[in-house]
């Protein structure tokens, strides 16, 4: 197990170590967020707030701006969990292009190992970074008003970044193998960025696209996760805006946020429950894993 740790400990160090990759990896939630700033704030209280239809002045309009902060810090969160497990992989395709996987296969070290190092290293990494997002921004929002989250509300939300950074890594990892230098990495780093937005809803909710392109980006456990996201830190929100119409119109206007804003994902017109996303997005990370375990083999048996 020494070994298996102190692979997991060089691979964490190298992401840390260069700034340039770090700043990278987050590019994705730089861009939501400046847009939010520059239209996608405003575009959204819009949307909500023409959804009220006359129940304008019985819903405060500090929960609504609250619930649209807590949109961005999904979309934030959701585009960090696709971009920092595959940046933080990539140190794969470096040791392939320099040679340095020779060196480690040469060690006494198990194969198995060597994968799990560089797949614990990406949770890790990942998951701390997006452990971060998420307490500052918590911090901010709760500092701008209430965000109607209890305890249990966070700690979910913990749990849920840290399953999609799991599911991220293991599905990367399949994908990173095939790639023999790191131009041609960055190169489909620079085409997930730019998707991973519209894939999760972070630009535009998925509820807006085709049911067939809501089926496809709804496969995806990224998207699923910003949809448990979503339940877990807007959901409190929400309640309070429905409690303040009191029953007026039969909780249509909260519904109707649910269905647009994707609370559940909908896969082929279907919505998916809480727990069935949940169960669905643990057996895709799985399937992942034995994945990328073959192709792992495969790619280093001439080794």
């Amino acid at each position: 197990m020494k070994g298996f740790i102190g692979l997991t400990k060089r691979n964490i160090q190298i992401y840390f170590k260069d700034i340039h990759s770090v700043i990278f990896s987050l590019l994705t939630s730089i861009i939501v967020f400046v847009l939010y700033l520059l239209f996608l704030k405003g575009t959204f209280v819009s949307a909500i707030e023409g959804s009220m239809q006359g129940l304008e002045n019985l819903v405060n309009a500090a929960d609504v701006k609250m619930f649209v902060n807590g949109v961005l810090l999904v979309g934030i969160l959701g585009s960090a969990t696709i971009t920092i497990p595959y940046n933080c992989l990539t140190t794969i395709v470096k040791d392939r292009e320099r040679k340095v996987d020779y060196d480690i296969l040469a060690t006494p070290v198990k194969r198995w190992q060597i994968i799990l190092s560089y797949l614990t290293a990406a949770v890790i990494s990942s998951f701390v970074m997006t452990s971060l997002i998420l307490t500052a921004g918590l911090v901010m929002l709760a500092a701008l008003g209430n965000l109607h989250l209890s305890a249990l509300n966070i700690l979910g939300a913990y749990g849920i970044i840290l399953l999609g950074c799991m599911s991220s890594s293991a599905i990367f990892m399949s994908i990173v193998l095939f790639f023999k230098s790191s131009s041609a990495a960055g190169a489909f780093f620079g085409i997930l960025s730019a998707a991973a937005g519209f894939v999760i809803g972070a630009y535009i909710p998925i509820s807006q696209f085709s049911s067939k392109i809501q089926t496809v980006c709804n496969l995806l456990p990224a998207s699923q996760i910003c949809a448990l996201l979503r339940n877990t830190l807007l959901n409190g929100c929400l309640d309070e805006m429905n409690r303040s119409i009191g029953g007026i119109d039969n909780g249509a206007f909260a519904e109707a946020i649910r269905q647009s804003m994707t609370f559940n994902a909908s896969v082929f017109e279907k919505s998916l429950p809480v727990n069935v996303m949940c169960i669905y997005i643990v057996l895709f990370t799985f399937v992942s894993l034995l994945v990328m375990i073959f192709l792992y083999t495969k790619v280093y048996k001439k080794n």
